[in-house]
């Protein structure tokens, strides 16, 4: 996108707002809602404030944007596998083998932007870090909807919260430098605890 070649509209010519979308994402991924300013965007899309408020609305509506756009695109929180595998062990494996080489990605930034984000922030985006925790919930609803093909509700509600903390646990240590040999290891004790005749939840 260059700046320098604008539209009548103020915004560049070449603005292709998927590509906009994805630099964004990995801003607010790399380094946080509070920690990506508007000057910050504007210079790095190359457009001006007025055009980012006109394409996306505000700052706050552009990270919205940027978090549906990476669960379009992410395959972390993939829970495809529940329908091909034949077991319960086979389906974790593969879901949990999945987010952990999202995580650890050398092509990404480290971590999940949606398990990660807003845990803590000023109480003036209180609104937002509760629309994360509704994103976070809604997977693992989906989750456990996926687990009652070998559990009944209770249960598979149970497993999925603790599916669900163990891979936002993995995705911080991956944050923090864990490698995907070290997660793998928390994947394996897992999933050997889903093995009949021993319970995780």
């Amino acid at each position: 996108m260059n700046p320098h070649d604008k539209s009548a509209g103020g915004r560049p010519r070449s603005f292709d707002r998927d590509q906009a979308l994805d630099i964004a994402m990995r801003m607010f991924w790399r380094q946080g809602y509070e920690g990506v300013s508007v000057a910050d965007l504007t210079a790095r899309l190359g457009i001006s404030a007025p055009s980012l408020y006109a394409a996306f609305g505000s700052k706050a509506d552009l990270y919205r944007a940027a978090l549906t756009r990476y669960e379009e695109t992410s395959h972390s929180l993939d829970v495809s596998a529940f329908d091909r595998a034949t077991s319960l062990e086979q389906a974790v494996g593969e879901m949990l083998i999945a987010s952990i080489a999202a995580v650890t990605s050398p092509d990404r930034e480290r971590g999940c932007l949606i398990s990660d984000g807003m845990i803590a922030c000023g109480s003036e985006h209180a609104e937002l870090a509760t629309e994360l925790a509704h994103r976070r919930k809604r997977f693992r609803d989906q989750l456990a909807r996926r687990l009652e093909r070998w559990r009944d509700r209770p249960s598979a509600r149970a497993l999925a919260r603790y599916l669900t903390a163990v891979m936002q646990g993995m995705s911080i240590q991956a944050r923090d430098g864990a490698t995907a040999r070290e997660l793998r290891t928390i994947a394996d004790q897992v999933v050997a605890g889903l093995r009949p005749g021993r319970s995780t939840a």
